[in-house]
C-alpha cells in the first residue's frame, strides 16, 4: 500500500487500476471542453476549474469498489466521470452560489455500484454528495472524501437553518464530512418546469429527464428561474446506517437543467 492511504481505501484503488503517478491529462481536457461546451435550456454553464481537473487526471474513468464493511454506514462504490453531472449545470450553480464558491461534477457515489448520488467539487477542493435526501459535505479534499466513502463514514448534511454546535464523529473515527462544512449563504432553487422551490431545503428529488440517465446521456427538460431566501448549514442530520442509501425501488437522482 502507499502512505497516501489507508489499507481499506488502498486496495480498492489499484483493483480499480489506480497506481501512483497515474496522469491522464487528455482526457481530463477533453472533459473539461465538453463541460464547457455545455448550455442548459436556462443558460447555465459549468464552472472547471484546476481541482476538478486534477482528480478527473488521476482518478478518471475508474470504478472504484469497496473491499470491506463499512465504519458507519454501507460503504460506497465510486466511479469518476464527470459527465454523470453534465445535465445538472443548474444544481451546481444553485448550490455554489450558495456556498459563495464554484461547484463542478467528478462523478458519482452508490451502494452495491448504483450511481445513487452525484459528486461534486468546489472550488476549495471540498467535495459533497448530492442524493435525493439532500445535499452532504464529504471531505475537505478528494482523498479524505474518498476515504469516508469507501470506509463508510458519517457525513454532514447541508439544511436550512443556522449553523449548529461543533458536532464530533461517532466513538473516536473521523467523520464522513473531514473538516468543517462550510455554511452556506446563498439560495439553492432546484424546481423544474416552473414549479417553485420548496423552503425544506433537505430534499429536492426531480422527475428524471426523458433520455438523460447518467454520463452524456441526451435530454433537455426545461427549468425555471426561480429562487428562495434560505441560508445553508451544516445539520444535525446523517446517514443513519441502513437507512438513508436505501432509497425506495426506482429512485435516483435526477437532478436536470
Amino acid at each position: 500500500m502507499t502512505t497516501r492511504f489507508p489499507v481499506a481505501v488502498d486496495d480498492p484503488l489499484r483493483n480499480a487500476g489506480w497506481e501512483p503517478g497515474r496522469w491522464d491529462i487528455r482526457q481530463a481536457e477533453q472533459w473539461a471542453d465538453t463541460l464547457r461546451a455545455h448550455v442548459s435550456p436556462g443558460g447555465h454553464r459549468h464552472a472547471v476549474f484546476p481541482a476538478a481537473v486534477e482528480v478527473w487526471a488521476e482518478f478518471g474513468s475508474l470504478h472504484i469498489a469497496p473491499t470491506g464493511p463499512g465504519r458507519h454506514l454501507a460503504p460506497a462504490h465510486v466511479h469518476i466521470d464527470p459527465l454523470t453531472g453534465l445535465h445538472a449545470a443548474r444544481t451546481f450553480n444553485d448550490l455554489g452560489r450558495a456556498l459563495g464558491t464554484q461547484i463542478c461534477p467528478i462523478g458519482t457515489e452508490g451502494e452495491y455500484g448504483g450511481s445513487d448520488a452525484l459528486l461534486v467539487i468546489d472550488a476549495q477542493r471540498r467535495v459533497y454528495s448530492l442524493d435525493p435526501t439532500g445535499d452532504w459535505y464529504v471531505g475537505a479534499d478528494f482523498d479524505s472524501a474518498l476515504s469516508a466513502l469507501l470506509m463508510g463514514l458519517v457525513p454532514a448534511k447541508l439544511s436550512a437553518g443556522a449553523p449548529p454546535p461543533a458536532r464530533t464523529a461517532p466513538d473516536d473515527t473521523a467523520a464522513h464530512a473531514t473538516g468543517t462544512a462550510p455554511q452556506a449563504t446563498g439560495t439553492t432553487p432546484h424546481a423544474t418546469d416552473g414549479a417553485p422551490h420548496p423552503t425544506d431545503t433537505t430534499a429536492h428529488a426531480h422527475a428524471p429527464e426523458p433520455g438523460s440517465g447518467s454520463g452524456s446521456g441526451s435530454g433537455s427538460g426545461d427549468e425555471a428561474d426561480t429562487a428562495t431566501d434560505d441560508t445553508w448549514a451544516t445539520g444535525d442530520d446523517t446517514r443513519a446506517p441502513g437507512s438513508a442509501r436505501d432509497f425506495p425501488e426506482g429512485l435516483t437522482p435526477a437532478r436536470t437543467e
